[in-house]
């Protein structure tokens, strides 16, 4: 029954996708994965407090969603939309398996400290909402740049969040002590992390808001 009402949404959520206007540079702006979307946040929340963290969760979420939606690609679009969704779960799942050896080459330290959510990006919301909404919808050269673009979003708002948290939230850059006039409690913990996100959030759907009045 569950799994009935999480498809009956789902569908729903991708036929309201679908009725908006198509761009390939949708995910670096209007339809970003983190301020727009609100995808894939629990990573930038619990983990994107240091510039060594981000670093380790861009290149997993990068590498992971990258393969994993080139490969899915190719898997036949007549399979009912159940099975084509779990088969994308099962490829981003392999593809996960040599970027975690990977990781643990260049990310000895880190990885241990993102924990769970290190392994939750192979089954992130572009991975398996918007491979079936939008990319798979396009032509594959078409799709490959959307990808990177909706990627990108993700990296560059996961490095911003990430600098300026451990700078006000532990007075470090790469964790290294910089000189801050200020630090702000609890900036660097889940909970301002929660906070400063929806501030952000918030200044982001403002600021769309106007640039769209003025177009």
């Amino acid at each position: 029954m569950t799994l009935k009402i999480f498809l009956h949404l789902t569908e729903r959520g991708l036929k309201a996708l679908n009725k908006r206007k198509l761009s390939v540079f949708d995910g670096l702006w209007r339809d970003n994965t983190i301020l727009s979307s609100l995808m894939v946040i629990s990573p930038v929340i619990v983990c994107g407090n240091t510039l060594r963290n981000a670093a380790a969760i861009i290149y997993a979420f990068s590498a992971i969603t990258l393969f994993s939606v080139m490969i899915a690609s190719f898997v036949p679009k007549k399979l009912p939309y159940a099975v084509k969704i779990t088969v994308n779960a099962i490829i981003a799942s392999l593809v996960y398996i040599p970027v975690k050896r990977a990781a643990q080459e260049f990310f000895p330290d880190i990885i241990p400290r993102i924990g769970i959510y290190f392994p939750l990006l192979a089954v992130n919301s572009i991975i398996i909402l918007h491979t079936e909404a939008k990319f798979f919808k396009m032509k594959r050269l078409n799709m490959l740049g959307s990808l990177v673009f909706y990627i990108l979003g993700f990296d560059l708002i996961m490095a911003v969040i990430s600098i300026i948290r451990e700078i006000f939230g532990h007075g470090t850059l790469n964790e290294r002590v910089v000189d801050v006039n200020m630090t702000i409690s609890g900036l660097g913990e889940p909970f301002g992390g929660f906070v400063f996100l929806g501030l952000l959030c918030g200044l982001y759907r403002y600021l769309r808001k106007k640039l769209s009045e003025g177009t």
